[in-house]
């Protein structure tokens, strides 16, 4: 891996300068070490709650995004940024690319610490060019070859409805939305909708051509939920009506053993951080995986995204 270093992330401490300010000097310099390292953790500075923390994310990547076709809970703080994953404290969220589900994606992703939990609540990140370093051959070529497809299903009566998924109430819209982005859809029932996605497996960063292992396949996939919720969601919906589930993009069923393997890969990789208060995370969102660990205490965590990215076709570098 060429453009790949140890540091993950690279910790920027404060030396008095505001962060706005340490980054209007240093911000190509900051930049250049974010694609390098996968991630910055700024700490020890007085970021100024929300309000400076959106000022942060606009001085080092410009305006925050909004949260489009959303795959887990999560609601406003103000403006554009969030609040991180409304999961229960008991739960951990594997490791992920943001939105790599999608036909775009942000590049950059920031995580702001409000209230640091009692005790884990890290944000484990993961260099997704390790992973793919680490995944057997054989395995990354069946994916380069077949693709992944995501199948989600939206029930009128049971977790996230697609109304708030795709912020519309209007089914034309939708409809328009997933054409543009290649999504297939399929009514079901009086309120529930089907969509399939097939995306790449691996994807390259602009400007680099180092192979990135940048996909939820694993993330989506049913045997990554704990054995308990798994069981529990295939005895109410069988496979086909799982709110999420992942396969190659022909169809075929993805086996178990290709599915621990992956799981290992990104478990080998990932490093973690306990949080301090303000803390500044700012991840390459091509460059490494996040996610998070079970936490106890009243962990508040902001996030917000930024610079969207369509790559011109499918598999292009």
């Amino acid at each position: 891996m060429s453009d790949t270093v140890a540091t993950l992330p690279l910790v920027v401490e404060s030396d008095g300068t505001a962060l706005t300010e340490l980054i209007a000097g240093r911000r190509e310099e900051l930049r250049a070490s974010l694609v390098e390292h996968g991630a910055l953790l700024f700490r020890g500075f007085d970021v100024g709650g929300v309000d400076g923390f959106d000022a942060v994310v606009r001085a080092l990547a410009g305006e925050p995004l909004t949260y489009h076709e959303r795959s887990s809970p999560r609601h406003s703080i103000k403006g554009n940024v969030y609040t991180s994953t409304d999961y229960p404290p008991d739960e951990e969220i594997f490791l992920h690319n943001e939105n790599s589900y999608q036909a775009a994606w942000p590049l950059t992703l920031f995580f702001y610490c409000v209230t640091p939990p009692e005790t884990q609540g890290a944000t484990p990140l993961a260099d997704v060019r390790r992973v793919y370093d680490l995944i057997d051959p054989a395995v990354r070529e069946e994916f380069v070859r077949r693709r992944w497809m995501v199948v989600r299903n939206f029930h009128g009566d049971f977790g996230t409805r697609w109304q708030h998924v795709f912020n519309t109430e209007d089914r034309d819209e939708v409809a328009a939305y997933c054409a543009r982005n290649r999504i297939d859809i399929e009514w079901t029932g009086a309120d529930g909708l089907r969509t399939r996605s097939v995306r790449d497996a691996v994807h390259y960063r602009p400007g680099s051509d180092v192979p990135r292992w940048f996909n939820h396949a694993t993330f989506f996939h049913v045997t990554t939920l704990a054995k308990d919720l798994q069981e529990g969601l295939l005895d109410m919906f069988g496979e086909e009506g799982l709110p999420t589930n992942t396969y190659y993009g022909d169809g075929g069923r993805i086996p178990d053993d290709v599915m621990d393997h992956l799981r290992a890969a990104y478990r080998e990789a990932s490093v973690r951080f306990d949080y301090a208060k303000d803390d500044v995370v700012v991840v390459d969102n091509m460059t490494a995986a996040h996610g998070r660990e079970p936490f106890t205490g009243p962990r508040k965590i902001a996030v917000a995204m930024a610079e969207a990215y369509t790559p011109n076709t499918p598999g292009a570098k």
